[in-house]
């Protein structure tokens, strides 16, 4: 009995090392992740996993639509006061985007800024069709460039990562294309790091967690879609070198953040203790993976967890350990042997971004001094206008006309109500707008509901409002009773 225990005992640890090979080998669908970190200069790999598998890229994709762009302007084909007009086809992109109509005109250098920082979907667009003519042809362009710096595993059908079956890349292509950014295009890196923007009256923060705060943060781009969860590259640099971290499936904005600080804190605590590792392989000379990419759409949008196609969203902080292995600052504290940092990277990220000036972006052509000044106005008063005109249409879709509340709420005939609706939908448009703009004063005074209600009675009863009566009327022979107006 003793020895069949002992035997069905070795039999499930066998099973149990089998199980954790195959966890290591093929990457868990339900908590799938792939992480990497490498020198920028050398493109040593200092940490990987999954690296070569391939994945959605989202909103990263824009980093290979800004490089080509970009390369363009530096070969003297545009430049970045180039001005590109926005399509109908720019303009019907999903969110995030700025929202300008057809036939508004935006700068290059505007365009970069507006789709580097807030990730503008649009502006993708409007530069890929600006550059190659339409996003057939800038997405053959993006492919071709994509063979030449080596990325065999990426494959593009848009300029601004929207879900395609497809647009595919990986951690390994990620990071070689952030290298190529900081080798081939340093004068225009500034791109990448641009703290906030403003338009108008609208500031927008970079979606990248880490620039402005953590310590020497300087690139690069966030993605999501539901398929691909929560994507990173991010760079930064300590001490006169540079490290990028890239981060695919992580469960939110702030987890892919404190991923990336925490390898990139690993990274730099480990160059004391460098001489001790054997050489490691570069990024170039990682070994693809032939497999189709991971669909997290079940983890990352089923249930309640309804989210767009952007990172324009709410974040869910999640827990900081996970696949990466390690808690915050402990593996720094063991492969340095002198001390903890200084905060962990949960912490660094928590606070507020430090302070900085946004930086203005506005549509039309290149400006400066006062004409800068009054093009920022002007967009302001423009989008004013437009938050008026679209509250109004709101209201007005959403409130019948003032004549066919009242009658609707006493009338107690079967069907008034919808007839009320078919009344008001058969009025002339100035209706619904004199409501709205009578909900808007009596919000406005500081009036109760109490107040409010007679005068809209008396707008709909003229005759009850032409007898008011100061006591109670007495009974009619019907029995009837008419209350005090």
């Amino acid at each position: 009995m003793i020895f069949f225990r002992s035997l069905r005992k070795l039999s499930f640890t066998r099973i149990t090392i089998v199980s954790a090979m195959l966890a290591v080998a093929t990457p868990c669908v339900a908590h799938a992740e792939a992480l990497l970190l490498v020198e920028a200069d050398t493109g040593k790999v200092i940490e990987a996993q999954n690296a070569t598998y391939p994945w959605y890229p989202a909103s990263v994709t824009k980093m290979m639509t800004a490089y080509v762009t970009l390369k363009a302007v530096k070969d003297g084909k545009l430049t970045l006061d180039t001005l590109f007009s926005v399509s109908p086809v720019a303009a019907s992109q999903s969110p995030s985007k700025m929202g300008f109509r057809p036939g508004t005109q935006v700068t290059v250098d505007n365009a970069l800024k507006m789709m580097l920082v807030k990730s503008a979907n649009d502006m993708a667009v409007v530069l890929a069709e600006g550059v190659g003519g339409s996003i057939d042809g800038f997405s053959a362009m993006m492919n071709e460039t994509a063979q030449k710096l080596g990325m065999t595993q990426s494959s593009y059908v848009n300029p601004n990562g929207l879900p395609a079956d497809g647009q595919i890349t990986s951690a390994r292509d990620l990071a070689i294309l952030a290298r190529a950014i900081i080798r081939d295009l340093p004068e225009y890196e500034y791109f990448v790091h641009i703290p906030s923007i403003r338009f108008g009256r609208r500031v927008t923060q970079n979606f990248n967690k880490l620039i402005g705060r953590y310590p020497g943060a300087d690139g690069f781009k966030t993605g999501f879609i539901c398929a691909s969860g929560y994507n990173l590259v991010a760079s930064a640099t300590r001490n006169g070198k540079r490290l990028i971290a890239v981060v695919l499936g992580a469960s939110s904005g702030h987890a892919r953040a404190v991923r990336a600080a925490q390898m990139l804190e690993r990274g730099f605590a480990a160059d004391s203790l460098s001489w001790l590792k054997p050489v490691s392989s570069t990024v170039d000379s990682l070994a693809p993976i032939d497999a189709s990419p991971p669909n997290l759409r079940d983890e990352m949008c089923n249930g309640k967890r309804h989210r767009p196609a952007s990172d324009e969203d709410e974040d869910i902080v999640a827990s900081a350990g996970g696949a990466s292995g390690g808690g915050e600052g402990g593996l720094s504290f063991l492969v340095s042997g002198l001390q903890p940092p200084v905060a962990k990277p949960s912490e660094m990220l928590a606070g507020a971004p430090a302070p900085s000036e946004p930086i203005p972006v506005y549509t039309g052509p290149t400006r400066t001094g006062p004409a800068l000044i009054a093009a920022v106005a002007a967009d302001a008063d423009n989008q004013t206008t437009a938050r008026r005109r679209g509250k109004k249409s709101h209201l007005a879709a959403r409130k019948p006309g003032p004549e066919a509340k009242p009658d609707a709420k006493s009338d107690a005939k079967p069907g008034a109500k919808s007839e009320a609706k078919a009344e008001a939908k058969s009025e002339r448009k100035p209706a619904p707008i004199r409501h709205a703009n009578a909900r808007t004063d009596a919000a406005a005074k500081p009036t109760d509901k109490s107040a409010a209600e007679p005068a809209a009675a008396k707008q709909a009863k003229p005759k009850a409002a032409a007898k008011p009566p100061a006591k109670p009327a007495p009974k009619t022979s019907s029995g009837d009773t008419k209350p005090a107006g």
